[in-house]
């Protein structure tokens, strides 16, 4: 199959178009596009390339923001110590369901990310390129078929990783490369020291796809050009993943600085009950509130938001809430690697808080101990799995104050769950339990206890559980040891 032949998502920008150059005429830039469209980029050197990421302040264009020159320079350090030459990751596995830009530049732009990651190798000295993208994605073909059109610096290769919320978390996405299951490893680890947090042991400079195409545009700018939009602190674009209801992502590029409201317009949107910024382990924002946010790190850090990968979500008024946050939340404890006490026990607790308070059927001491679980889980676990979580499902429960009182008062607000929120088509593995034999003998429980609860009369809370991959040995057993045979695992899709 072809790269354009692939769908391919769609790309918008307000102002000069810079990442997005060249998309409104070309569904895909192969490498003759790419040079119509961007001007040669010079070569640089190790002190200059490093000087250029510093005087632009080129940030991670990731979840966490890191400073690239600050990363570049702990990966060169362990280089020069060892005499190893460092290995780039340009980390394109987006498991994010509501973000899609670095999808879209992998698919539509690849040169432009491998210009910034070509230019760092040969800078730096590297011995490899490695680009990790999904499984499935548009980029699983269109990054080879570029690193075919090109010279390059030193040898380079694709990785596919799995479809998994977890994929994209920088451990992973090493251990990927390295072979091992793609997970964050049980101990953080740092990329730049080599070790086990490196690919094959090597010091390693990994940063996420955007993030090597913004160095390619700063280098071919100039730090003044590059700067002359957005903020003086946040100088520059970025992308942002708008997504609408029942329909696809637009991946649109702004100067960083632009009021959120003035993307949702032109996106078609309204606040309506509330915006989620920053996607799935962002924050959301009260609608009040979220025309006049700043589109920056620092002017969403200022209203209690995070930018995170740029995912943003404008919820209707039509559709519950605490539904919507629900299903998310029952989704995110799914994906999560299960090895650490926030995520094997936390996030599970927490969601099946939040699914009875959707329904009406919450006790308020049980929802207290959610928020408490989920608060303990920040900073608590052995990656940001837990602390993003939490901080989706924290901040949503207070923007959404008066429709957790009317469903902590009652049947709930009233409105049905539309599934606006994004999530992928319900697959895998789910455990499923027979009433009409099941007699409450409990041994699910002892069993899997980090998968069945069960209620007051002691019978499982519910008869359908959505089995994570870390959840399964357990499962099987369960299944297997059921006195009354209550009990059977189903594969596959549940819903259209």
């Amino acid at each position: 199959m072809t790269p354009t032949a692939l769908e391919l998502p769609e790309a918008r920008r307000l102002g000069a178009a810079r990442l997005t150059a060249g998309l409104d005429r070309h569904q895909r830039l192969d490498l003759a596009a790419h040079t119509r469209v961007h001007p040669p980029l010079g070569g640089a050197d190790r002190a200059g390339l490093l000087a250029l990421a510093d005087a632009v302040g080129l940030p991670g264009r990731g979840g966490a923001g890191f400073p690239f020159a600050r990363k570049a320079r702990a990966a060169l350090t362990t280089a020069d110590r060892t005499g190893t030459p460092p290995v780039i990751v340009v980390n394109g596995a987006e498991g994010e369901p509501a973000s899609a830009k670095d999808t879209m530049l992998l698919a539509r732009a690849p040169h432009l990310v491998l210009d910034g990651a070509c230019l760092a190798a040969a800078a730096f000295g590297a011995q490899e390129i490695v680009v990790a993208v999904t499984a499935g994605s548009p980029g699983e073909v269109s990054v080879p078929a570029a690193l075919a059109e090109r010279d390059l610096p030193c040898r380079a290769r694709t990785v596919c990783l799995p479809e998994r919320f977890v994929s994209g978390e920088s451990g992973a996405v090493i251990r990927g490369i390295n072979g091992l299951p793609v997970a964050p490893p049980p101990r953080r680890t740092r990329a730049s020291d080599g070790g086990t947090g490196g690919v094959r042991g090597r010091p390693t400079l990994l940063s996420n796809a955007e993030t090597w195409a913004q160095l390619a545009l700063a280098a071919r700018l100039g730090p003044d050009a590059y700067a002359a939009v957005g903020t003086a602190a946040e100088p520059g674009t970025l992308l942002l993943t708008v997504n609408r209801p029942h329909a696809g992502p637009l991946v649109v590029e702004v100067p960083a600085g632009t009021p959120l409201g003035l993307v949702l317009d032109t996106c078609g949107l309204r606040p309506g009950a509330g915006v989620l910024v920053g996607g799935y382990h962002g924050a959301w924002l009260p609608a009040a509130d979220a025309p006049a946010a700043p589109l920056s790190r620092a002017g969403l850090a200022g209203l209690g938001g995070t930018l995170g990968a740029g995912a943003i979500v404008a919820l209707p008024e039509d559709t519950c809430p605490l539904g919507e946050t629900a299903q998310v939340a029952a989704w995110l404890a799914a994906e999560s690697a299960g090895q650490c006490g926030p995520c094997k026990r936390g996030l599970p607790d927490a969601a099946e808080a939040l699914a009875a308070l959707a329904a009406g059927a919450a006790d308020p001491a049980v929802l207290e101990d959610a928020r408490r679980a989920l608060g303990a889980a920040q900073a608590g676990g052995a990656c940001s799995h837990p602390d993003g979580t939490a901080r989706f499902v924290l901040t949503a429960l207070d923007v959404f104050a008066e429709d957790v009182a009317a469903h902590l008062a009652g049947p709930g607000c009233g409105r049905p769950v539309r599934g606006v929120l994004p999530l992928p088509r319900a697959g895998g593995t789910r455990l499923e339990v027979d009433w009409s034999r099941c007699a409450g003998h409990g041994l699910c429980a002892v069993l899997a206890p980090d998968l069945v609860r069960l209620g007051p009369h002691g019978y499982p809370t519910s008869p359908t559980l959505p089995v994570a991959p870390w959840q399964e040995h357990d499962a099987r057993r369960t299944v297997n040891q059921c006195p009354t045979l209550a009990l059977r695992l189903r594969h596959g899709p549940d819903r259209a």
